[in-house]
């Protein structure tokens, strides 16, 4: 795994939206962690502080704030564009970061599969690789892992707080419609 660099700074803020408290942290690079919306701004703080443990509150540059409106945006049910949100996955190795591309130009209410984005990729990785390398997606909504499922449609393993709930949450709100039909899970 590829380390950040020894000295880099970390800031973070903690804001509402309509579906919770989220929160952000960033670095010179960009935004580099992203809370998925809790109960309280406490609890949201206390998340990203253990995943940076040295980010300090700071009020966010103009081009975090945009970042901000953006994510309450689509926590709102609009549909921003957030692709051009400058993201530092300087601590990610190589192949994260190409799955990473690829889920980002995933619109808003739409969806790939684990195996899409496998064979987007072009290299011999099946989907589990890919599913592990979102699961350990640290920037969620500005890299919309919620639009990954698995091959048969179904939802399962997503890794934010809330599990498939919040899955299914964010996926509604953008507008997604689940293609019709009988299955054995019908809550997934």
């Amino acid at each position: 795994m590829f380390l950040p660099e020894k000295m880099k700074t970390y800031e973070l803020t903690v804001f509402d939206t309509a579906l919770g408290h989220c929160g952000i942290v960033w670095s010179e690079r960009g935004v580099a962690g992203v809370q998925l919306p809790e109960a309280t701004a406490a609890l949201t703080r206390q998340r990203l502080s253990r995943r940076f443990p040295a980010a300090a509150d700071a009020v966010p540059p103009p081009e975090i704030e945009l970042a901000i409106d953006a994510i309450r945006a689509l926590l709102r049910g609009e549909r921003p564009d957030l692709s051009g949100v400058a993201i530092d996955l300087e601590s990610k190795a190589p192949f994260e970061r190409s799955v990473y591309e690829i889920a980002r130009t995933i619109p808003p209410g739409t969806t790939l599969t684990y195996g899409d984005i496998a064979k987007r990729l072009g290299i011999a990785r099946d989907a589990r690789e890919v599913g592990r390398a979102l699961g350990d997606n640290p920037i969620p909504i500005i890299v919309p892992c919620h639009r990954v499922v698995a091959a048969d449609g179904r939802m399962h393993g997503f890794s934010g707080p809330g599990g498939v709930k919040t899955k299914l949450k964010l996926l509604e709100i953008e507008g997604y419609e689940r293609i019709p039909g009988p299955s054995l899970f019908p809550s997934f």
